[in-house]
């Protein structure tokens, strides 16, 4: 009986040092106490309204076109009709454009995010990896928007071996472990 819990607590003390140190943090609770970050988010909040406004009045005159071209469309020849609709149909493609232009993928705002917030973010994951790394933290999860990895420690992925259970093939040219 001895035996066997000795066995067990010295099994026991081997699964203990093989654990990993698992840490999270709240990214939204953390920009939400920057400073710079509240003001770049105000100034991108205040851009976009500003290009949203902008998009309305265009969609507003199409709209006035549009009721003006009904009321007068008995009125008017084949050609000045087709002329009108032609207007109205350009404006439209244009006002479709410039809301693409602003708020699509990639799109202005996109790029405004990317140069107003993005660094702030960028301050924020390379604090979290200097945490981890001097605290020797394997996994950080953000609980912020979902559970999402942040940092982990290379040495614990095991996507090459998952590659290899599945029967794929490394190339010579693909590195062994990912960095």
């Amino acid at each position: 009986m001895k035996k066997f819990i000795a066995v067990i607590g010295l099994s026991l003390c081997a699964v203990g040092s093989f654990a990993q140190k698992i840490g999270y943090v709240d990214t939204e609770y953390i920009l939400g106490n920057v400073p710079e970050y509240k003001s770049k988010q105000s100034q991108l909040d205040e851009i976009s309204v500003g290009w949203q406004k902008e998009i309305e009045t265009k969609y507003a005159e199409i709209d006035k076109l549009y009721k003006s071209f009904q009321a007068e469309q008995v009125l008017l020849t084949e050609d000045m009709r087709r002329k009108r609709e032609d207007d109205i149909v350009k404006k439209e493609k244009d006002a479709k454009d410039l809301q693409k232009q602003r708020f699509g993928f990639e799109g202005d705002l996109y790029k405004k995010r990317q140069e107003l917030v993005k660094p702030i973010q960028d301050k924020v994951f390379n604090a979290i990896k200097d945490i981890a790394t001097n605290k020797s933290y394997a996994i950080i999860f953000d609980k912020a928007n979902s559970l999402t990895m942040l940092y982990t420690n290379v040495k614990y992925d095991i996507s090459n071996e998952v590659l290899e259970n599945m029967g794929v093939k490394m190339t010579p040219d693909e590195p062994k472990d990912k960095k």
